[in-house]
């Protein structure tokens, strides 16, 4: 009996490390599902992956993933069309260099990086549950270890005002949410057949870098320097997604590289930390009527 072609969702997949990523997933068999703002750069990434893999069957949902009702309408369309769902990869993110704020009214970096693939993922969760050994990949990263001082729940709403040098702390709180995001849930859908896991891709310049003007050149030098290779980045994500080892174990945080299994700085392995904030994020989502 012929086995079916796994069903991977993937968000960000039109540039970096996402791309990168299906690609890769591509040249396994998987479906692919992708998330897209721009049908242009969709087409692009359609045409690029089906010049290495003819054969790969490659499905895109459009949707602005820094607005939530996007994010609610684009799980319930891929919920609908996908009953099945074996790996759900949240990748997209982004670093602002600027605080903007959505017509929402959430802080772009907080709704993309943290609150999106919260509630992509549990708008998904009926079509993962059926698929009766699914995975969710949430892309974290080690600059978490620069996070501030976390606060919630005024952390999820707040849109004070930051300059570059500003950002890098509020970027890592976003990937320390992850981190927590990733333990909590294991423990929320133990028993269901998913597992869950985040990774550290490592230093990327094609996500931390694309905004600021230089990033071209900046790409060219830490090529030229074999720094911050994205290949490695792809690399530890498709591990965690298709591997049989990384599908044994759930709420663990992996690193590129050598996929070893990564302490968190405090509190993100935090229980009690964990659980306030997935409280407060339920309570969010609520509020928006953006649970059923």
């Amino acid at each position: 009996m012929k086995t079916p072609q796994p069903i991977i969702v993937i968000t960000g997949a039109t540039s970096g490390l996402g791309q990168l990523a299906a690609i890769e997933l591509a040249k396994r068999g998987a479906h692919l599902i992708l998330t897209a703002r721009s049908k242009e750069r969709a087409e692009a990434t359609r045409y690029k992956i089906k010049e290495i893999m003819p054969s790969a069957n490659i499905e895109f949902f459009f949707g602005d993933l820094s607005l939530l009702s996007d994010v609610k309408r684009v799980g319930l369309e891929i919920a609908a069309a996908y009953p099945r769902i074996d790996v759900l990869l949240n990748n997209a993110g982004l670093h602002a260099f600027e605080q903007r704020v959505t017509s929402e009214g959430y802080a772009e970096m907080i709704a993309v990086n943290y609150l999106a693939p919260w509630l992509l993922t549990h708008t998904l969760q009926s079509s993962l549950t059926q698929s009766g050994h699914a995975r969710v990949v949430n892309v974290a990263s080690e600059a978490s270890r620069n996070h501030g001082t976390l606060l919630l729940p005024d952390d999820l709403t707040d849109i004070t005002p930051f300059t570059a040098r500003g950002s890098s702390a509020i970027y890592g709180k976003t990937k320390l949410l992850n981190i927590m995001f990733t333990g909590e849930l294991a423990r929320q859908w133990r028993g269901t057949g998913i597992c869950v896991n985040a990774l550290n891709p490592g230093f990327n310049v094609t996500g931390l870098g694309r905004e600021l003007w230089f990033a071209s050149v900046l790409e060219r030098i830490l090529t030229f320097l074999h720094i911050g290779n994205p290949r490695r980045g792809a690399d530890i994500i498709t591990r965690l997604a298709v591997e049989p080892k990384y599908g044994e174990v759930s709420g663990g945080y992996f690193n590129v590289g050598n996929g070893a299994s990564i302490i968190p700085i405090h509190p993100g392995g935090d229980e009690a930390m964990q659980n306030k904030l997935w409280m407060v994020t339920t309570q969010l989502m609520e509020q928006r009527g953006l649970l059923d």
